[in-house]
């Protein structure tokens, strides 16, 4: 066996928590462990919400799609391409149990509608609207804005193309309801989705989502 030979091993959970809690300080760290974030939609802004938040330490996600991995998935979304054809929830799990696996996951695979919203994101703090389709993100946000109004609603409009991704911000709507994006750029037939101007409307509503949590917002 070579003398530099290290033996691999997973940390254990009181070791990533102390790595967190020095870089991000006990008090975050313990309200992140203490809260849950549900991610609606698990594409290319789902699954790098979930694995930002993930990696913050966010004590519980709630993850929710009823689509499968599909190869076109693969050039922006968070997984890999022997799972193709996987449900995306399952996918994802998977993917998360190797990046942070002690934070609890609660998987659906099921289409998220205004019939069972409230049953399914019942138990979070923050909600993250990640559909790719115009008419779920506004039954979504009506849902929760309507019925839900004790929770915060972190939405995304516009990040298609090529523009700078200077453009990409977070709005604030009202106290508990905040959308990111550029606002303009969608997807059509002459313009399409590429992996960072994605990554970086996630990023933030990773980061609002995280803000809202420590109440710096």
């Amino acid at each position: 066996m070579p003398a530099d030979y290290v033996q691999m091993r997973e940390p254990s959970r009181e070791e990533m928590l102390a790595a967190l809690e020095k870089r991000q300080g006990c008090d975050a760290v313990r309200k992140l462990q203490a809260a849950t974030v549900a991610v609606c939609g698990l594409g290319g802004l789902g699954s790098n919400i979930a694995i930002s938040l993930a990696r913050a330490g966010v004590g519980k996600l709630i993850l929710i799609d009823f689509d499968r991995v599909d190869v076109t998935n693969l050039h922006r979304q968070q997984y890999k391409a022997c799972q193709v054809g996987m449900p995306k929830p399952e996918a994802l799990l998977a993917n998360l149990n190797e990046i942070a696996p002690y934070t609890e996951y609660e998987t659906h695979f099921e289409k998220v509608t205004a019939e069972n919203a409230e049953a399914l994101l019942a138990k979070a703090d923050v909600i993250c609207e990640a559909f790719d389709n115009a008419e779920a993100k506004a039954m979504l946000v009506n849902t929760v804005l309507e019925n839900m109004p004790e929770k915060f609603l972190v939405a995304a409009s516009g990040m298609a193309g090529y523009d700078s991704g200077n453009l990409i911000t977070t709005r604030k709507v009202t106290k508990r309801f905040y959308v990111c994006g550029d606002g303009k750029s969608d997807v059509n037939d002459g313009i399409g989705l590429v992996a960072p101007r994605v990554m970086l409307c996630a990023a933030h509503q990773a980061l609002i989502a995280i803000r809202l949590i420590l109440g710096l917002e």
